[in-house]
């Protein structure tokens, strides 16, 4: 298989189906944000941290390649020609967010209350939390702009959201393992 097809070189692509798009449709949006936000979190899993997390992050991005794939479907094209849903094994499930908040609320055990929001920062791997963060509310936000002109799995929506609560719990859970400084946004009075 070739890396390059030229098939893209006049600014189109493909989605699963064979439905050329514009590269910069909503469709495309989504899931390449989802490819982005896959990057940064292979990257949270190249730090020195606990085997756990590397474990729940290959999990993760197991299932963000699923997730970009339903959002590289068209409903179009979701069902083959023979009727079977085109995804029909590889779709999230409930199973998939219950995994995020068991793993949240297993961090969360061992963490004090959190009582203010937080600053970003505090070490490189915290850091790179927060932007791997803020990359999947954006890919939150798009694929919710998607859904209301072209509806996609609801699993898609939620487990997004569930995974930016993950990573902002990563976050301060590698911050308190790596005992860097958790500085609480206090608003000016």
């Amino acid at each position: 298989m070739k890396v390059y097809t030229k098939t893209g070189d006049k600014g189109t692509t493909a989605l699963f189906g064979g439905t050329r798009v514009p590269k910069h449709h909503i469709r495309i949006e989504s899931y390449g944000t989802v490819d982005e936000l896959n990057s940064y979190i292979g990257l949270i899993r190249d730090q020195d941290i606990n085997q756990n997390y590397k474990d729940v992050l290959i999990e993760v991005q197991d299932r963000l390649f699923t997730l970009g794939a339903i959002l590289a479907t068209p409903p179009e094209k979701e069902t083959l020609k023979n009727g079977q849903p085109r995804l029909q094994n590889l779709g999230l499930q409930d199973k998939d967010i219950e995994y995020l908040e068991n793993e949240i609320d297993t961090m969360e055990e061992n963490l004090p209350p959190m009582t203010h929001f937080v600053l970003p920062g505090g070490h490189p791997t915290v850091s790179y939390c927060h932007i791997a963060r803020c990359v999947c509310r954006r890919a939150e936000r798009l694929s919710v702009q998607l859904n209301e002109t072209e509806p996609t799995d609801a699993h898609v929506l939620t487990y997004l959201n569930r995974l930016s609560d993950y990573l902002f719990v990563l976050a301060r859970k590698l911050t308190y393992d790596l005992k860097a400084d958790e500085v609480k946004w206090i608003p000016r009075k």
